[in-house]
């Protein structure tokens, strides 16, 4: 690291380099003077190193001018290694201290609008986004940045590795329909046209593969105009990769290979592929979600049929009703008071569920809530239930859809509240064999449960004219810990199946030409048969770090209102630029 302006970082001295004359630089974190000697911390990425500043060593000058030092003024030191007298051994250097004998200063600050030295004060979100750059120097977000750098290494050395080449693919793109809207660019060369900012590079990769290139993988920009939470950003980088000439078989272990020595290289946990396999049928009935956390088990029982003979009106009336009737076992819940039962009923309300069934065993049998209701049928109860003394029962009855939604809410809830999820603990798994199809909004028609280029199961596609919502897909998700990380599929390759999609989906002739015609007529040029995935970069690093916030791994992200707080974004623009692009906004404060 020795340049003109340093000879080490401030957190490399240690004792070995005593007596040695150096150079720092970096920024003033604390100050004390104590007056014939003036103590700071001068901090860089690497480290935090005493300096201190004492008329034995220094002269008179240059001691005054160390008086004048503020919070996060950037200077340069020169001076002596030395031992101190009183070792600080919560900083790596905290067993040396420099004797400076010049300084120099680069550029003073402002005083912050939170302490950056101070890592006990939390400043509020809106005022770390507004201000990103001191919140990275605050020391919160460069580890992450770090993280991300160290993995995007794994990712390229290990998939070279493997003979995949990486390929930028355009960012503007022509507008087609992938589940989200698009953000949108008008020409300024083709007045009333517009690019898309490409939610994914999809196209492109079987492109890519029609035109020979059979291995291929990108560290791909992807931007996506949807609502945000906690996971998701606007825009986001995706590890996007595609096969020619293979099956799911040779995908897994290449992704769970490469998984597992992020994992390794990054954090030091070590993976066991191969990774559990589970249907999208199977995953919904136990879990209620197609991306459960397996950190903890209480998968769902299904009571159906026991409600159906039980006389419970609420139980009974649900399953006339092509209802179902489903429960977790909670262990050891038995102690759960009314008030603390009250508490998750109160979420399940917010999902149309106001009333938890429930029941606990005890040692006189079954007792509260709906145990007068099926005495009757309390041992056999207790059997669907596994309940062993101290367990309680919740059941919901109701939609199998409902149920299966509230359920999943109320088993995240109950496994944080009763600390079954270890945060050092990683289960990942994949999730095969996804509806091909589903009704939209108003169940008039039908859309793609992933995107149009999905195949359809090899086994199912004699169902594609009789009953598409029966045909299974070739889609696969990858997930861990409660998170999607990576999605893909068999792709079409046959241009007949892919019209018959497009057909199933109530697209026009004219609609397809208009949205699709470059690719479905590259699909008549030899398409070899082909299949991809893309693992979400941002998420694997939000997991990897241990966090649950991705604004934390993205160097300068917006806020959960789209909006980027430092600069200002989105803003209004002249007048005159606006002309350029033919564009006229409705109304003079839009």
């Amino acid at each position: 690291m020795k340049s003109r302006y340093r000879t080490m970082t401030c957190g490399d001295l240690r004792p070995t380099h005593e007596g040695q004359h150096v150079t720092l630089a970096g920024w003033v974190h604390r100050i004390r003077n104590l007056g014939a000697m003036l103590f700071i911390d001068l901090r860089d990425r690497y480290g935090i190193t005493q300096v201190i500043f004492d008329e034995r060593f220094a002269s008179g000058d240059v001691c005054e001018q160390a008086k004048q030092l503020g919070h996060e003024f950037v200077i340069q030191i020169e001076g002596t290694v030395v031992v101190r007298e009183s070792p600080n051994p919560k900083i790596s250097t905290g067993l040396v201290e420099v004797q400076a004998r010049s300084l120099t200063i680069f550029s003073e600050s402002e005083v912050p609008p939170f302490a950056i030295c101070d890592e006990t004060i939390e400043a509020h979100e809106d005022i770390r986004l507004k201000y990103r750059y001191l919140d990275m120097r605050k020391g919160t977000i460069i580890p992450s940045l770090l993280m991300r750098h160290q993995a995007m290494q794994v990712i390229r050395h290990t998939l070279s590795e493997q003979n995949f080449v990486e390929v930028t693919t355009p960012l503007f793109g022509k507008s087609t329909p992938e589940g989200s809207r698009d953000y949108l660019v008008p020409s300024r060369l083709h007045p009333g046209k517009f690019y898309a900012l490409l939610q994914s590079p999809q196209m492109f990769k079987q492109l890519l593969m029609i035109g020979g290139l059979d291995r291929y993988f990108q560290i791909a920009p992807c931007l996506r105009d949807e609502d945000l939470r906690a996971d998701r950003q606007p825009e986001f980088y995706q590890i996007d990769m595609e096969m020619s000439f293979a099956t799911q078989d040779e995908l897994f272990p290449i992704i769970e290979h490469l998984v597992s020595r992020m994992f390794h290289e990054c954090i030091g946990v070590d993976l066991a592929p191969p990774f559990r396999r589970i249907s999208h049928r199977e995953s919904m009935e136990k879990y209620g979600t197609d991306k459960p956390d397996l950190r903890f088990d209480m998968e769902f029982v299904d009571a159906t049929e026991l409600a159906r003979e039980s006389g419970f009106s609420i139980f009974t009336q649900a399953v006339d009703n092509g209802g179902i009737v489903k429960g977790i076992t909670i262990r050891g819940g038995a102690n759960l008071s009314r008030k603390e039962i009250e508490k998750y009923q109160q979420l399940t309300a917010q999902f149309g569920f106001p009333g938890i069934a429930w029941f606990k065993r005890q040692d006189e049998g079954i007792q509260g809530g709906i145990a007068r209701h099926i005495e009757n049928q309390s041992s056999a109860w207790i059997e669907q239930f596994d309940l062993q003394i101290g367990d309680i029962a919740m059941i919901l009855a109701g939609p199998r859809e409902g149920v299966l939604q509230t359920l999943d809410h109320l088993r995240r809830r109950l496994g944080r509240d009763f600390d079954l999820i270890d945060s050092k603990r990683y289960e990942p798994l994949w999730v095969v064999d996804f509806p091909l199809f589903a009704w939209n909004e108003d169940h008039t028609e039908l859309t793609s449960e992933t995107h149009p280029f999905t195949s359809p199961h090899f086994d199912d596609m004699e169902f594609l004219d009789s009953d598409p919502l029966r045909v299974r897909s070739m889609g696969y998700d990858l997930v861990l810990n409660g998170y999607e990380i990576g999605s893909g599929s068999v792709r079409i390759h046959d241009r007949a199946v892919q019209e018959k999609i497009f057909s199933l989906l109530a697209l026009s002739d004219e609609e397809i030409k208009e949205r699709f015609g470059f690719f479905v007529e590259a699909l008549t040029y030899g398409t070899p048969p082909h299949l991809g995935i893309a693992l979400g970069l941002d998420r694997l690093i939000m997991i990897l770090l241990g966090t649950e916030n991705i604004r934390e791994v993205v160097a300068f992200p917006k806020n959960l209102h789209a909006q980027d707080l430092m600069t200002g974004a989105p803003d209004h623009v002249d007048a005159s630029q606006l002309n350029d692009i033919h564009i006229q906004t409705k109304g003079a404060n839009l």
